[in-house]
């Protein structure tokens, strides 16, 4: 779980240290920031009793359904400083496990290594998901408490490719709802006809503009090459 930038155990490297202190690039005039929730509730006003509503605690039948068929989740989870960070998972569809009505099980892969979400779990349980189904336009939202445990009998249920995962997330569930569709419907993310990859270059490339590296561009390419998705399951 990874966010370029952040400080080991602290913010984000150059971030600012509070609000007040913070500069924000760029002209601010004719800003009108929003104070208060009764501010905000003038702008928005108020949910539908369908919406204020749909919060559950419990897993349903049909979100059971849902992640038994989704290969994708984004993780959020914050520091008790407040530093964020926000990880995708990504797995064959079902890899969530359920463990009970109310608690679920991520498997971590081979990564990075940097462990930003997981330094945040351990500071501060809270997290977030959301569950994506391609082709779907609404998502699954789970908020609730994580651990991280190392070792479980659910464990042989997640191997993939012969791969057991080291950790795993469990996450005893305080809020899951399912999300309307408008985001991706004005996204239109899932037609390809809207896709353009081919607009941003290769991601070797992208790594050798952004940061320093001690690899060469060829290099780089070579690792992110062919033989990269050899090493999903390996660490």
């Amino acid at each position: 779980m990874g966010t370029a930038g952040r400080a080991e155990g602290g913010r984000p490297a150059g971030a600012a240290a509070g609000r007040a202190g913070g500069a924000v690039a760029g002209d601010e005039r004719g800003w009108e920031e929003v104070g208060s929730v009764e501010e905000l509730r003038e702008i928005l006003g108020v949910p539908s009793e369908r919406a204020a509503g749909k919060e559950r605690v419990r897993l349903h039948d049909m979100d059971r359904r849902w992640l038994e068929l989704s290969p994708f989740c984004l993780i959020a989870t914050s520091a008790s400083d407040g530093s964020c960070d926000v990880s995708p998972k990504g797995d064959p569809p079902g890899f969530t496990q359920v463990l009970g009505e109310s608690t679920i099980a991520i498997p971590d892969r081979p990564g990075n290594r940097r462990a930003d979400g997981f330094r945040n779990i351990l500071d501060n349980p809270h997290v977030g998901l959301i569950y994506f189904v391609p082709g779907r336009h609404e998502t699954l939202r789970i908020n609730g408490r994580a651990r991280l445990v190392r070792e479980a009998p659910f464990f042989d249920d997640m191997i993939v490719k012969g791969h057991r995962p080291h950790l795993a997330i469990v996450v005893e569930i305080d809020q899951i709802f399912f999300h309307c569709a408008k985001s991706f419907m004005r996204s239109k993310l899932w037609k390809p006809e809207t896709w353009t990859p081919g607009e941003l270059p290769s991601h070797a490339t992208i790594v050798k503009c952004v940061q320093e590296t001690e690899e060469t561009l060829e290099e780089l390419e070579g690792y992110y090459g062919p033989t990269y998705v050899e090493r999903l399951y390996r660490a």
